[in-house]
């Protein structure tokens, strides 16, 4: 294998939601954990699920379902939180995103990775990286650091930013 062919190699640590598989570039994994008590947050957006005690630092928690409109992620025996981390404006920040179950970590070139589907101006797709060819099936690589912005996770948005202000 040439050094060029090394370098066209990620891996992928990949994890279901619902009946699809997603995946995320390991470099932004920090750590898996068995689901644990999340503490909700009052006055928060929907898909804040609260936040956890990682070894004394205090971590946000998101429902990654929620994130890319899809139900409430309920709690089984294999839900668990992938511990990511992520820049929301501009800074590096942690944060613990809710999945059905983690799958396992896999090793694609970029051969098999095809550009995001073209949807259209109305439907957001920036937030996925290529989609991931296996086997029979696709893998959407997400761009974690576009699943969701500050503004989502503060509860505001551009629009209700601007509503506001003209209220």
């Amino acid at each position: 294998m040439s050094m060029a062919e090394m370098t066209d190699m990620r891996q992928y640590l990949t994890f279901r939601l619902g009946s699809e598989i997603f995946a995320i570039d390991v470099a932004k994994v920090r750590e898996v954990l068995d689901l644990t008590a999340i503490t909700p947050i009052p006055r928060t957006p929907e898909l804040m699920a609260g936040v956890i005690n990682l070894r004394g630092s205090v971590v946000p928690v998101v429902d990654l379902r929620q994130c890319l409109d899809m139900a409430k992620t309920v709690s089984t025996r294999n839900t668990c939180i992938v511990v990511v981390e992520v820049v929301l404006d501009g800074e590096s920040t942690i944060i613990g995103a809710l999945a059905d179950s983690v799958e396992e970590v896999i090793d694609l070139d970029s051969a098999q990775i095809q550009p995001a589907p073209r949807i259209g101006m109305q439907v957001r797709v920036d937030f996925i990286r290529g989609m991931g060819k296996r086997e029979n099936s696709f893998i959407m690589i997400l761009d974690i650091d576009r699943v969701f912005t500050a503004e989502e996770l503060r509860g505001t948005s551009t629009e209700n930013t601007a509503t506001e202000a003209a209220a």
